[in-house]
């Protein structure tokens, strides 16, 4: 029997490998086999199982599979056929997708170095700012090396050429070794008692008379005869030593064995199970759905409801109709900032079925998390856009809550999926219905609503007789003129903070930087300390006292004087989360002040603990980024105050009016969601802007009308789909040339297809690369499903990699993107 084999790797092939018989019953479609590839070892996927090979070429054996049960079985192989059809990767990129991060076994390059012999070439370099000499000033820093620490400190990817002539020169040697991967199943030693009860207490008094530690251990165990008890567990209890419990196993008195322990993973947030009473508007959308989920049919429905209108509860409701089904439920959430409120909801009527799957989770946790999925332990499974790839068998429904969020794309790594587009087509393959809810759904997402390929539910009404917050905007142009400002702060804000103070009531501010001051720059020649890998301002962390690149996370002590001029006059402008934390202060010394954002929370536990203590009324104001915008339901909360209305709006983004409107009306939702009436105050410097209009009067229909327009004259989703190409270099001609090529290739092919001239990005260099981009534009009526797009990128980018002098330069290719910055 052969295996067809695909790899986490930028090519298309499948490979075919030989099952030797000690594999045959294991090796199936959907676990993944360890085979030599080249003179490497990889982790492979296999998608197919065959009597006969297709291929003349030799047959390499497999030497191992990983997976007890698969992964995946044939019907779910089209939804990843699908992710690499339509974003343009790989099917074994699409697939890495489907297991958690460090279980894959895989030789890893490790490079030994004679570093006195380093030290030796290196001096007797002419040119000592080459690529060779600075390569060997690094390698003499230390006996080992990856390849990959060396291209991040060198910032040069192409270092092959360097290291083999080094490597013939004796200076250094390459070496591979198998890499077993970071996290495997956790075994932990436990201690029973083996002999019966009776035999034990008669040999007591001869060991207690012998060895009267070892009693104590007996006794421990007698405690709880039929328990067992975790080893290090037993022996710190009893404050006994390893030689103690020994000699108690040579008398066959206990026995010692290992037991697989499963980590779980702990939120330290929680809530109390409330007995809830649904609305008739409630009621009406879950028996719009139901019928979906009894038939196991796809559907597709959109959930416009206003904050606060119990959308997390008709979740709940719909997803206990398909447990009761023998069915399972992925529940997807924007943001790990969400996942302890919603994730706890879900555990107090759920229990043990729940699961999470996200980033703040440990290695192991997620390890054990996802195994317990194949296993079937668990049948909802809650977290951020990669787990929408879990290995749930029958899934009767899938949930994209706040579906607009910009979360949901993936812009790090291949494939650069969009998790709420990709959720539609799984639940599709699934035939499971699939619920998408936002209190301001994306253009594209209502416009397919008017379209009729999703059906449109509303709740405009909040629950518990709760009403929308007043909202009021500030003109700080206007307050800075009548001297009512107080540097980030109009006086109007302040004094309505200080009433909820007086009130006991608590307080969100919303500042959507980080750090302390946004920009440094010289007074006297106007120089703005710039990240030295990136095209952007330095930001000022006053906690640590250094400034920081917030893109590629490069760090300066703050400076002294300006490195252009020399000049001391330096000014720190902009105010980020620290320094609105730091002036509510200064104007509320005796009020408890918390920060959430990414640098206050980047310890396991800390946001669980702040939302804790916020719910409990512990914390007075709660200063944050875009994190405290999201699903936060906290009743007490009547106050909302937003420091900069044009953090967003100012962005050259198509989409920046659409996530101005969208950020600015979910954190106005987090105010008044009790029958204690709520208010937002917004400071901006533009009043009278269209979307600070419509957020005013939290008119939805009204920005959507408005900017659907906008979006028709400038030929932009949802009447078009986009592509954004872009190549990088770490020089800035290579870039600019090689995009050029592409440009020429594609623009040959005479298509349909819009295309707009290759510019620099808009942040030009990133983490020591230069960029550029080319925006491809596919109008939907001559292209609907966008595959004339794809199929002619394709074409040009082999062409590209076959022919260009460019080729080297990888082009990256983002279908669908939610960033063009």
């Amino acid at each position: 029997m052969f295996a067809k084999i695909v790899f986490p790797l930028p090519f298309r092939n499948a490979f075919t490998y030989s099952i030797p018989p000690e594999f045959e019953s294991s090796a199936k479609v959907g676990v993944r086999a360890v085979v030599p590839f080249g003179k490497r070892i990889l982790t492979g996927y296999i998608i197919d199982i065959c009597s006969k090979a297709e291929t003349d070429h030799s047959i390499k054996n497999i030497k191992d599979i990983l997976d007890d049960k698969p992964i995946f079985d044939k019907d779910s192989l089209k939804f990843y056929e699908w992710i690499s059809e339509y974003y343009l990767s790989s099917l074994g990129e699409a697939l890495r997708n489907s297991v958690p991060y460090g279980s894959d076994v895989e030789t890893k390059r490790k490079i030994v170095v004679d570093q006195k012999y380093c030290i030796d070439i290196f001096d007797k370099e002419k040119n000592q700012k080459t690529l060779k000499s600075l390569l060997l000033k690094t390698l003499a820093e230390k006996e080992t090396h990856s390849i990959y620490s060396l291209q991040k400190k060198l910032k040069k990817k192409n270092i092959y050429h360097a290291i083999r002539s080094l490597e013939k020169e004796g200076a250094l040697s390459v070496l591979d070794e198998l890499d077993e991967g970071k996290v495997r199943v956790k075994k932990l030693k436990f201690v029973k008692l083996t002999a019966n009860l009776d035999e034990v207490y008669n040999l007591l008094p001869e060991i207690e008379r012998r060895s009267p530690k070892q009693v104590v251990l007996l006794l421990e165990l007698l405690s709880n005869p039929t328990e067992e008890i975790q080893q290090t567990l037993l022996l710190n209890k009893t404050k006994s030593s390893q030689s103690s419990l020994n000699s108690l196993i040579k008398k066959e008195i206990v026995e010692v064995f290992e037991k697989e322990v499963v980590r779980e993973y702990q939120d330290e947030y929680s809530e109390e199970t409330k007995k809830i009473k649904l609305t008739g508007n409630q009621k009406k959308v879950i028996d719009e759905i139901i019928p979906s989920v009894a038939a196991n049919e796809f559907g597709a429905f959109l959930l416009h409801g206003v904050t606060g209108s119990g959308k997390t509860q008709i979740y709940i409701e719909l997803t206990k109709a398909v447990i009761a089904g023998g069915k399972t439920a992925i529940i997807l959430v924007p943001e790990i900032s969400l996942t302890p409120q919603i994730t706890s909801r879900f555990v107090n009527v759920f229990s043990d079925k729940v699961t999470v799957l996200h980033s703040r989770m440990s290695l192991g946790e997620r390890y054990d998390s996802w195994r317990g999925i194949i296993s079937g332990r668990y049948s909802v499974v809650i977290g951020a856009r990669s787990a929408l790839f879990a290995p749930l068998k029958n899934i009767g429904l899938i949930v994209v809550d706040e579906e607009h969020d910009s979360s949901y794309k993936q812009n790090e790594i291949v494939p650069k999926y969009q998790a709420r587009d990709s959720a539609v087509i799984r639940a599709n393959l699934s035939g499971c219905p699939i619920l998408l809810g936002s209190a301001t759904p994306s253009l594209e997402s209502m416009f397919n609503a008017e379209q009729g390929k999703y059906k449109l539910l509303e709740l405009k009404e909040r629950i518990d007789d709760a009403k929308l917050p007043s909202i009021k905007l500030v003109d700080v142009t206007y307050e800075q003129k009548q001297k009512k400002m107080d540097n980030a702060f109009s006086h109007i804000l302040l004094e309505e903070v200080d009433k909820r103070l007086t009130r006991k009531e608590s307080v969100i501010i919303l500042q959507n930087r980080r750090g302390f001051s946004t920009q440094v720059f010289c007074q006297d020649c106007g120089e703005i300390e710039l990240c030295g890998d990136c095209s952007v301002s330095m930001v000022h962390h006053i906690n640590r006292n250094i400034i920081q690149c917030h893109y590629c996370g490069q760090t300066r002590p703050v400076p002294r004087a300006c490195q252009n001029c020399g000049s001391l006059s330096l000014k720190f402008f902009g105010s980020g989360t620290q320094r609105i934390e730091d002036e509510l202060a200064y104007h509320f010394s005796k009020a408890k002040i918390d920060r959430m954002d990414s640098d206050s929370i980047s310890k396991k536990g800390d946001l669980s603990f702040k939302l804790n203590s916020f719910r409990k009324g512990e914390i007075d104001i709660l200063v944050g980024t875009q994190m405290v915008s999201k699903g936060m339901d906290f009743p007490n909360v009547t106050l909302v105050g937003v420091v900069s209305a044009e953090t967003t709006l100012w962005l050259p983004d198509f989409r920046a009016d659409e996530r101005t409107f969208q950020l600015l009306t979910q954190v106005a939702g987090r105010a008044g969601r009790s029958k204690i009436e709520g208010e937002v105050i917004i400071q901006t410097q533009n009043k009278n802007h269209f979307v600070l209009q419509r957020v005013l009067k939290n008119d939805y229909d009204g920005f959507y009308k408005n900017e659907l327009k906008l979006r028709k004259s400038g030929e932009y989703p949802p009447f078009t789909r986009l592509a954004l190409i872009e190549s990088r270099n770490e020089n800035e001609k290579k870039a600019q040339e090689a995009i050029k090529d592409f440009y020429n290739r594609i623009k040959q092919l005479k298509t349909n297809l819009k295309l707009l001239p290759p510019v620099p990005a808009l942040i030009s260099k990133l983490r020591g690369f230069y960029r550029y981009h080319l925006m491809i534009k596919s109008y939907k009526h001559l292209d609907p499903g966008g595959k004339h797009l794809r199929q002619s990128i394709n074409d040009a980018m082999i062409d590209y990699n076959q022919k260009s002098k460019f080729r080297d330069i990888k082009l990256i290719v983002d279908i669908d993107p939610q960033n063009v910055l």
